[in-house]
């Protein structure tokens, strides 16, 4: 017969063993909460600027462009696949719509502007567009999404050279104007919508069929297929929904920014990127979500906006920046690394 102490011992092994491996399990969105309250931490110390609540409004601004790339980019990234065209077609979709707003546009009749709304449905299309040729490319041609979306990196550089011909464009749909650089109450209107589009995202992804579906392609197409699910249009349908989210930032983001021109957006796709892989969500697919982008959101808020405040040399924050890439990389594969260990 066991002893009482034996019990005793045998269930305090099986409960270090069991918070251990829910530890292993959770690291991917464990990682990202500590490095967000350590970096916090030091930036507050460091800086009487920096823990108020008017910089808390400024990060919150600094990340919404992004936030909203990043909504889509979260969907491919789920799919585990990749979209490296995000900033450009951001930068493409930002010119049009200042382009197709000007009274010289060649789509204009007469020389008369196109109305805003027009304009802005107009530039809508186009990011859709490029978005559906990236679908076709890796859905039916066969090509993978690093090669396919890279070729749509140039392509829409292209076309943002067309379109602007060197030049910079002041002029934007006076709803854009009030979306990218407007507030209501004191709040950005730029802030409201990159809020509303991860909450929508989150919702998709959380409660919707869609949502398990991208899901259940990123943690195993082959299963996913054999269940019957068109795999091809839900990677086809990821791929829209980045270029259309990418296309909205760079709307507002030419408004934010008071012009449009090119090469604007170019930083914001190593940020978007980031901003998934730093908040855990797993590059191998069917793991993270909305939830773990909002918090790389605003690991990259903090450390971008503190190490302002703490006037470290430029040249050192791109370095930092790179090396806590680098350690959310680490920790990914890693946390697959074990998660396969424990599934043989």
């Amino acid at each position: 017969m066991a002893t009482s102490e034996g019990v005793t011992a045998t269930v305090h092994r099986g409960g270090q063993r069991s918070a251990a491996a829910i530890l292993r399990s959770q690291m991917r969105n464990i990682a990202p909460f500590l490095t967000l309250i350590c970096l916090s931490g030091f930036f507050a110390i460091a800086s009487p600027s920096f823990a108020t609540l008017d910089n808390l409004g400024n990060i919150l601004t600094q990340v919404s462009v992004t936030g909203i790339i990043a909504v889509g980019l979260t969907f491919v990234i789920l799919c585990a696949e990749i979209d490296l065209s995000i900033a450009a077609i951001a930068n493409v979709t930002g010119i049009a719509v200042a382009y197709f707003t000007l009274q010289e546009s060649y789509v204009n009749i007469a020389n008369v502007p196109l109305p805003g709304w027009a304009a802005i449905l107009l530039s809508l299309a186009l990011c859709a567009l490029l978005g559906l040729v990236n679908a076709l490319g890796l859905t039916v041609i066969g090509i993978p999404s690093f090669i396919m979306t890279l070729a749509m990196m140039q392509i829409a550089a292209g076309i943002s050279a067309l379109l602007v011909r060197g030049q910079i464009a002041y002029k934007v749909p006076d709803l854009v104007t009030t979306l990218g650089s407007g507030s209501i109450g004191g709040i950005p209107w730029i802030v409201i919508v990159a809020a509303v589009m991860l909450l929508a995202g989150h919702l998709v992804l959380t409660y919707t069929r869609f949502g398990r579906y991208v899901y259940m392609v990123g943690g195993n197409r082959e299963a996913a297929e054999y269940s019957g699910l068109n795999v091809k249009l839900i990677l086809g349908s990821v791929m829209v929904i980045s270029a259309v989210c990418s296309g909205i930032a760079g709307m507002l983001g030419v408004a934010h920014f008071g012009s449009a021109q090119q090469n604007e957006f170019d930083t914001y796709l190593l940020d978007s990127i980031a901003a998934v892989v730093v908040g855990g969500t797993s590059l191998f697919g069917g793991r993270g979500g909305i939830g773990n982008t909002i918090v790389g959101l605003f690991v990259l808020g903090v450390l971008n906006n503190g190490l302002d405040h703490v006037n470290i040399d430029s040249f050192l924050k791109i370095l930092i920046r790179g090396l806590i890439l680098l350690a959310a990389l680490v920790i990914n594969v890693y946390a697959q690394r074990l998660r396969a260990r424990a599934a043989e």
